[in-house]
């Protein structure tokens, strides 16, 4: 289990002016992450603009990811509310040897618990991969509670879970029934606390550009140098805070143009960052990544 634990990026999609996947800064971006350190990455998932993409974009994304990182872990987020993408993109999956697959919650249509699990149910048993269930109650409206995780935890066909949610007793219940499954923390902001809470590691956004920071996070935390630990976190939350002002997913790619890569900007009905906010970027953050 010790290749799911740690570190994964959960990248973001480059484009170029013509509005297409840019491989070569995909490529770039993937690189870079490994050099900081990252165990692996979380491909194709919100950071990705997965629901913005076309099914043979996502399977683009895979293969590039893949052909970059063959000795990463990876793991492939084929969500969808139309399962037949799900399944399509849990199939590529297999095929092209990624290790995990991953979903959120089907969403929108409130569908029944007893409908998320057999979509869930329907998608390990399709793709014969590990699957990491992706929880995420405040964009999914779906929320589960220990009892509900734990129908999916309790199952051999699922790794664990992908926790973004700042209700971290559910987390540390669902780590101490099921000691032997992975959970990841997913809200970069609160990473120290949810390693405080079990998490075996972090899925996360702004790992794009700072990784580095989650990597000591973790390193510090587990040789027990907790106040260490929440310097590091304290100065990841200064840029987060600047971040979520402006707009999470734009202005992470304005601050990888400012890095040097051609990450174009997010797809529309997303705006784009302004004169005013590309300067902030420029003062308060590009000097402390």
């Amino acid at each position: 289990m010790e290749k799911y634990k740690g570190i994964f990026t959960a990248l973001l999609t480059p484009f170029d002016k013509n509005n297409r996947v840019n491989e070569k800064e995909l490529e770039k971006l993937v690189k870079f992450n490994l050099e900081k350190g990252v165990r692996g990455f979380y491909v194709g998932g919100s950071t990705a603009e997965a629901f913005l993409l076309s099914t043979n974009e996502r399977k683009q994304i895979m293969d590039v990811v893949k052909s970059t990182a063959p000795n990463a872990t990876l793991i492939a987020h084929i969500g969808s509310i139309n399962e037949r993408e799900a399944t399509e993109l849990a199939i590529h999956a297999k095929k092209i040897g990624y290790d995990v697959i991953s979903s959120v919650a089907p969403f929108y249509y409130k569908f029944t618990f007893e409908e998320i699990k057999n979509y869930y149910f329907r998608l390990a048993d399709t793709a014969e991969l590990p699957m990491l269930v992706y929880h995420f109650p405040a964009f999914s409206g779906v929320n589960m509670g220990v009892n509900e995780m734990g129908q999916f935890l309790n199952d051999d066909r699922f790794l664990g879970i992908k926790y973004t949610s700042n209700d971290f007793f559910t987390m540390e219940q669902c780590k101490s029934n099921f000691p032997d499954k992975i959970v990841y923390n997913g809200f970069d902001e609160m990473f120290l606390a949810g390693l405080s809470m079990g998490a075996d590691g972090g899925i996360g956004s702004t790992y794009n550009f700072m990784a580095d920071k989650f990597v000591k996070i973790k390193a510090l935390f587990e040789s027990g140098e907790i106040e260490k630990a929440q310097e590091i976190q304290k100065q990841a939350n200064k840029i987060i805070t600047i971040l979520c002002k402006i707009g999470v997913m734009q202005s992470e790619k304005e601050v990888l143009n400012q890095l040097g890569f051609d990450f174009g900007i997010c797809r529309h009905p997303f705006g784009e960052p302004n004169t005013e906010q590309k300067q902030l970027i420029a003062k308060e953050i590009i000097p402390f990544i």
